[in-house]
């Protein structure tokens, strides 16, 4: 049962226009950390991944305006390794109220949007401790 929610994940991501892929972007990330990423799931379809470091930007401001949740980029590290797009430091993503992740700390010391090639938000993380 455990393999077919595996599956069930990662094909989630592939479907939806996320290319979840390993191209090295795990080998200089801390174990716990590349675990936290692995293991993060969408709230809104607990048995989906979130996607992993490609599909990850830092986004690190959050605010709401007009019932409307936004974050904004903050990421400034290279695209390339991470094989994504680029998407401009300062933009603004809005992020629907049901990919809000509000059950796990982040490690990481950013907030995290978990963004697909076409701009569908798999979550969104806030900022947090360890």
């Amino acid at each position: 049962m455990r393999w077919i929610v595996l599956c069930l994940g990662v094909f989630g991501c592939a479907g939806l226009g996320a290319n979840a892929r390993d191209l090295g972007q795990w080998d200089a990330v801390e174990p716990a950390i590349r675990q936290w990423y692995q293991a993060l799931m969408q709230p809104d379809v607990p048995n989906a991944s979130c996607c992993g470091e490609a599909d990850a930007y830092w986004a690190d401001q959050v605010h709401v305006r007009d019932g409307k949740t936004y974050a904004v980029i903050s990421d400034d590290r290279p695209d390339a390794p991470r094989g994504r797009p680029h998407i401009e430091s300062g933009t603004e993503i809005e992020i629907p109220n049901n990919k809000l992740k509000w059950d796990k700390s982040n490690p990481t010391g950013h907030g995290i949007v978990f963004l697909s090639r076409t701009g569908y938000v798999f979550c969104y993380v806030q900022p947090s401790g360890a």
